[in-house]
């Protein structure tokens, strides 16, 4: 039981060495040059340069064994050229003594990695939640850091690659943008407004141009019909005044046929006729106006009795006759 416990502590500590050693010291960008400082005054010593334990340069009493001599600086530094992802790994420097005692050493990880890429921010407004979600888009998202700004103001608290805000916050002469790094690049996305609009979400799914013309369309046809409307409500109030105007000129005509024989109005009525016709014939004939006038009388006398005996007080009554009675004495003159 002892040795089981003692191994596996033994693997937790090899595995921990492991992590340390996959640990970078220094950062480099794919495709550029490198410096791996390293300063010792008296180089006249041996030199080594090794990288993941391989002898990459050698130099022994001034004599260049492995590697290039424009490769190290006078203090011995060690200059890396277009870096790959290959040239990633653990480099070390040792300074021997001539006796081979060793000196001095410098040990460091160099991780190489791609320069970030200019982000793009994307945004959808989700009506739904009341909330705006942003998002900060890149080509290689892997082992990078993530920063918000609103109007180049840095959101601290927000280190995350998606963002969502209220839509009470979003005002259309605010800014917003995000920035992408790592340990050896950086870069920001362009400032964005936000703009989210109920209204305008409907209309998307037609184009703007095919939107004005039914609109204008639709209210062409309703001026349209106003002004039948408003026409045919002229043509009625027209028909109805002079239907109206002619009623009003019309002489009104009484008909006697409709009235009752016995009636005291009736036999007034005829009378009254008699006497006008016989005025009118009198004026026109001049001679012969006693003869029609005889005529008119044997007419009248033959006509049936008619009137009631009350009729018959009234029309003696009348005024009416009197015109007869002057046209009699004309004619015995």
């Amino acid at each position: 039981m002892a040795n089981l416990v003692a191994a596996i502590i033994l693997l937790e500590f090899l595995g921990l060495l492991d992590a340390n050693k996959d640990t970078c010291d220094v950062y480099g960008a794919v495709g550029q040059n490198l410096m791996l400082p390293f300063a010792h005054k008296d180089l006249k010593n041996n030199l080594k340069w090794t990288h993941n334990n391989t002898v990459i340069f050698q130099r022994m009493k001034g004599k260049v064994l492995h590697g290039k001599p424009e490769d190290i600086s006078s203090t011995g530094s060690l200059l890396l050229k277009n870096l790959q992802f290959a040239s990633a790994g653990n480099y070390k420097a040792s300074v021997w003594h001539s006796n081979g005692t060793l000196e001095k050493e410098w040990d460091r990880h160099l991780c190489v990695m791609d320069k970030v890429p200019k982000p793009q921010l994307t945004y959808i407004c989700d009506f739904k939640s009341n909330a705006v979600k942003l998002h900060c888009s890149v080509s290689k998202p892997h082992y990078l850091n993530y920063s918000w700004m609103i109007d180049e103001r840095i959101l601290t608290n927000e280190k995350t690659q998606s963002l969502s805000i209220s839509l009470m916050e979003v005002k259309e002469e605010r800014r917003f943008s995000c920035s992408v790094e790592n340990n050896i690049s950086k870069e920001s996305s362009d400032g964005v407004r936000l703009t989210c609009k109920t209204s305008s979400a409907p209309l998307l799914c037609f184009p703007k141009l095919v939107v004005m013309a039914v609109l204008a369309g639709g209210a062409g046809l309703i001026l349209l019909l106003l002004i039948v409307i408003i026409a045919l409500c002229c043509c009625c109030k027209h028909k109805k005044r002079r239907a109206t105007v002619e009623e009003e000129d019309k002489p009104e005509i009484i008909s006697m046929s409709n009235r009752e024989p016995n009636s005291p109005s009736y036999d007034y009525e005829q009378m009254h006729a008699i006497d006008s016709f016989l005025l009118s014939t009198s004026q026109d004939s001049g001679g012969t106006e006693y003869a029609s006038v005889s005529k008119l009388k044997a007419q009248t006398e033959n006509l049936p009795k008619q009137l009631s005996t009350p009729a018959e007080v009234q029309l003696k009554a009348s005024p009416v006759p009197k015109p007869r009675t002057k046209m009699a004495t004309k004619a015995n003159i």
